[in-house]
């Protein structure tokens, strides 16, 4: 009779034995893994497997956090006409901006201007002579042709011409000297240049046209205009007339007076080119 140390051993039941072993490790490892956290650049698992032609998501994707509306910024309507009265004579005579500016323009001829005030208009030379060389030193300006340059001169240097500032009272006056009636309604209206000098109508300057703020054109146009139009006569061109409705308005129009269908501009030269129209 045999005893069971010495019965015959059963492969299949020690390769059973081997398999359940081995489920059981794999059962442990998947365990072990599922409460370990991922490590960087590894993908955690996805309650969701992924389907054919899709990749399966490695992170929930975070909300999108509603964002807190800002207050709204309003932006300040342009500046169409200074407030307030404008003096209509002065004392009739003038003050002079003692600062040399920098000489503007690429090459060509140099021609060399005062800036002025009359005493009573109640504005200040200086900063009428930096807006004034500001118009003249853009590249739009009459030195966008490259044979001009300008600078501005203290008022007893030698010069070419002067630029004034002058009451209405006292431009009338100083424009008939010089062969040009400004008025209009029966009030000195417009600016003018007469020989040597560029007379700005201080009514002008101040409150400009009501064509050009009824269409929202800036005061600063306006002043651009008004000093290369007459610094434009000053150098020798004369009245232009609307190319075509709907069109840029060459600066040597009376654009003071009316725009006939033309778009506002202050400038000669636009993209380096001389922007001009018929002849008046």
């Amino acid at each position: 009779m045999s005893t069971p140390s010495s019965r015959p051993r059963h492969p299949h039941r020690r390769v059973l034995a081997y398999v359940l072993a081995a489920s059981a490790v794999t059962v442990v490892v998947a365990a072990v893994t599922a409460v370990l956290p991922a490590r960087s650049g590894t993908a955690p698992a996805t309650t969701a497997p992924a389907t054919a032609g899709s990749v399966a998501p490695l992170v929930a994707p975070t909300p999108t956090p509603t964002p807190t509306p800002s207050p709204s910024v309003t932006a300040s309507p342009p500046l169409l006409r200074m407030p307030g009265p404008v003096p209509s004579a002065g004392r009739g005579t003038f003050g002079f901006d003692d600062r040399p500016g920098e000489l503007r323009g690429r090459a060509g001829i140099l021609r060399r201007y005062r800036v002025a005030v009359e005493a009573g208009s109640g504005e200040d030379v200086r900063a009428f002579g930096t807006e004034v060389e500001q118009v003249l030193a853009a590249p739009g300006s009459w030195i966008g042709s490259g044979r001009l340059r300008l600078q501005r001169v203290p008022g007893n240097a030698p010069h070419d011409f002067t630029v004034y500032l002058a009451t209405p009272r006292t431009a009338g006056r100083m424009c008939a000297a010089g062969g040009v009636n400004i008025r209009v309604g029966g009030r000195p209206y417009t600016s003018c240049r007469a020989p040597g000098k560029v007379i700005l109508n201080l009514d002008r300057w101040r409150t400009s046209v009501p064509h050009f703020v009824d269409a929202g054109v800036p005061l600063t146009v306006y002043r651009a205009y008004v000093v290369n139009h007459e610094v434009g006569h000053e150098l020798g061109y004369r009245h232009e007339r609307c190319p075509k409705p709907g069109r840029r308005a060459p600066v040597m129009m009376q654009q003071t007076l009316f725009l006939k269908g033309c778009v506002a501009n202050p400038w000669p030269y636009l993209d380096g080119r001389r922007y001009a129209g018929p002849r008046l």
